[in-house]
């Protein structure tokens, strides 16, 4: 596990994987996502702080989801609570929701499409997005199976395009990190080229569905999802 200080109280939790961002406080600690089972998300946080930790899920697909057995209690947006499977103190996250802590103001947008339950979290004043897995460079962005839809997904780019210029740096779960908000846009123009059927389709090596590659963004995409 790679762990960065970003800025101040802000740290980058990384396995390689998947991405976790944690924010210290004086009083408690708030952390983005918890991983994988495997990825020992909750003892790395305990090396950072001992501070009690209130758990902020951007999703709920398991390589976020795995690590909640070790915090036992997450707020996490009512549309995804059918993916946890753990016996874990769920508590409702939803619009407009505001969670403070070491200087920072995350307030809750939610952007349904990648899952039905998917939220970012805008720290307005610093100019910071955690897009979880709806922003990404590159991708690809996971948009098959029954818990994803793509006409969601692209009005809820729709929403963070209108966000934009609030943004200065974007935090993807997954890729390079941060990126610069021009991605949403084009995250946004990619979905609608699939949505349309622009794109043409290959077939993946192990994944259930094929690739579809866009100007600037990849989708794993089965378009009875």
């Amino acid at each position: 596990m790679q762990v960065d200080l970003f800025m101040e109280n802000m740290y980058i939790l990384d396995d390689g994987r998947v991405r976790q961002f944690l924010i210290v406080g004086e009083e408690e600690a708030l952390l983005m996502d918890t991983g994988f089972e495997d990825s020992g998300v909750c003892q790395e946080v305990k090396k950072i702080t001992d501070l009690p930790v209130k758990v902020l899920m951007t999703h709920g697909d398991p390589d976020h989801a795995g690590g909640l057995k070790d915090f036992g209690t997450c707020f996490l947006h009512e549309k995804d609570w059918h993916l946890i499977k753990d016996d874990i103190r769920l508590q409702p996250l939803k619009e407009g929701d505001i969670f403070e802590c070491g200087g920072f103001r995350l307030e809750a947008v939610e952007i349904p499409g990648h899952t039905y339950g998917s939220v970012a979290l805008i720290e307005r004043k610093k100019k910071l997005l955690f897009s979880g897995d709806s922003v990404q460079k590159g991708g690809p962005i996971f948009m098959f199976g029954g818990h994803r839809n793509i006409d969601l997904y692209i009005e809820s780019q729709k929403k963070l395009l209108d966000l934009a210029n609030d943004v200065r740096f974007v935090f993807p779960s997954h890729h390079e990190c941060p990126i610069d908000a021009s991605y949403i846009e084009k995250n946004l123009r990619d979905a609608v080229a699939l949505k349309n059927g622009e794109l043409a389709g290959e077939k993946h090596p192990y994944m259930p569905c094929p690739l579809y590659r866009g100007q600037w963004t990849e989708f794993l995409y089965a378009a009875n999802s």
